[in-house]
């Protein structure tokens, strides 16, 4: 990891949760960058170069406001992740694939079960063997459907809405799914043959690093009103699952980044780091990424939803017909959405950037499904294996702030490599079962790579996001079993 460029001492501090890179620190910053921290998270991300990144955001055409980073923020490939950047599409707003990420569309789907923790116990064991056998995960590891690559692209142009005409999951899980699990703009026809051959047979599947399944029981509710409406209880069994578009993503940013790059200098775009490589978006190149993103992200959706199919199974198998797994929310994060915002008091079509971020939109946006309308959608936080994840709301002040973002998980604060220098797989097992957490991983360094230790304190960065107006609370989980790729 590189080390950083900036101190302390160049940054204003705005509030105790939010410093500002001023639009004068570099020649080249077209806006301002606004960093959502604290104190004690700043310390630790001086020691990489994330903030160096967001400063780079500032300077790409067409940004307006803010170039942004969220509590989570670490040093990521040409953005950091936990960076959001928003473009004036009708002046020469660009749109970056390294702005959007390798996983395309990674994200979290969170599922409510009709049944109590306590009354779980006894099915636990037994159920988390079968998750860990029904929904394959680790690197490169294929799923249970074989898709021909008619089939693929039906997918990749439909997303999670044709898993519903195969007979995978219910209405209900596309009802409560950002954008219905599809993106109409999606065309198969801009993924290459090499990112849809690595994908052809990994629907179904959880892949590796920070990706996981797990069950889950609620141990707190702060908002008992908006509880409700998520249909969210103290006590109540739920299960998150968190993962992407697997190597058809990956390889699909690869593709046009490398397109990109040549083009530059006809496009006049200087770049202070060719991991920025970006198109206009409205130009050849930027609508054929734009497409081919979507399309990447119908196959994210279609890949959870058929996770929450085999998840489905398996609780039924194993409880019985009686217990029902409903979605609450699945949402997105690593995207780039048309969006309208105000901007200088005019309302204006952007083309929003979350990289390793999330919406979290308030009540009263059109994007909102109608079962949340009133509220504003589910905002998830996953933490770790061993710490609480959040469920919050967006705020109209988030919306002002950030385009309605929000962090999207606690973020790394230690490598990989470090992680599993300073972590035994084999007694972080034992330490998390000892805490009554079950584990189902293979591989004891996979495991070590995503220890608690490696990464921030999910109670500290959900607490900035509160702090700064951006989401507020409504329910905390903690893991009871975690499933997850070596």
């Amino acid at each position: 990891m590189e080390e950083s460029t900036f101190s302390k001492e160049q940054l204003i501090k705005v509030t105790n949760s939010l410093y500002e890179v001023p639009k004068f620190y570099r020649s080249d910053m077209r806006v301002p960058a606004h960093i959502f921290i604290n104190d004690a998270m700043l310390d630790e991300v001086l020691h990489d170069t994330s903030l160096q990144q967001i400063v780079n955001v500032a300077t790409l055409p067409g940004i307006v406001n803010y170039a942004l980073a969220m509590p989570d923020i670490h040093q990521g490939y040409g953005f950091p992740i936990g960076g959001v950047a928003a473009f004036d599409i009708a002046n020469q707003g660009i749109i970056s694939p390294g702005g959007i990420g390798y996983d395309i569309n990674c994200g979290v789907r969170l599922i409510g079960v009709n049944m109590f923790a306590q009354e779980l116990k006894p099915y636990l064991e037994e159920l988390a063997t079968a998750l860990y056998h029904a929904v394959p995960s680790g690197v490169g590891r294929g799923g249970k459907l074989k898709l021909s690559l008619k089939e693929l692209d039906t997918i990749l142009r439909k997303g999670a809405p044709h898993m519903l005409k195969m007979g995978y999951g219910t209405p209900g899980d596309i009802e409560h799914c950002e954008e219905g699990g599809s993106m109409s703009e999606a065309d198969p026809d801009y993924v290459s043959e090499k990112a849809k051959h690595r994908g052809h047979d990994q629907l179904g599947t959880l892949g590796s690093g920070n990706h996981f399944l797990e069950v889950q029981e609620i141990v707190e509710i702060y908002d008992e009103k908006i509880a409700q409406v998520f249909g969210l209880t103290q006590g109540m069994v739920t299960v998150m699952i968190h993962c992407g578009s697997r190597g058809l993503g990956h390889q699909n940013c690869t593709d046009y980044v490398r397109a990109m790059l040549p083009k530059l200098d006809s496009w006049g775009i200087v770049l202070p780091d060719r991991e920025l490589a970006c198109a206009p978006f409205t130009s050849q190149e930027g609508q054929a990424y734009y497409a081919s993103m979507c399309a990447s992200a119908n196959f994210a959706w279609a890949n959870r939803h058929l996770i929450g199919h085999w998840v489905r199974e398996c609780f039924e198998k194993i409880i019985g017909q009686t217990v029902l797994l409903r979605t609450i929310y699945d949402l997105s994060h690593n995207m780039g959405k048309k969006e309208t915002h105000l901007v200088n008091g005019k309302h204006k079509e952007l083309i929003v950037h979350r990289k390793g971020a999330t919406r979290a939109f308030p009540k009263g946006r059109r994007e909102l499904p109608s079962a949340y309308a009133q509220t504003g959608h589910p905002v998830l936080i996953p933490g770790t294996m061993g710490t609480s994840s959040y469920v919050l709301v967006g705020t109209e002040t988030g919306l002002e702030k950030a385009f309605g973002s929000c962090c999207h998980g606690a973020g790394r604060r230690m490598s990989r490599i470090k992680a599993k220098k300073s972590v035994r797989g084999s007694t972080l097992r034992q330490e998390l079962e000892r805490q009554g957490i079950i584990i189902r991983c293979e591989s004891d360094p996979g495991l070590a790579e995503e220890a608690p230790i490696a990464y921030k304190d999910v109670d500290d960065v959900v607490q900035v996001v509160e702090h700064a107006g951006l989401a507020r609370r409504v329910a905390r989980v903690k893991p009871i079993a975690v499933i997850k790729g070596g």
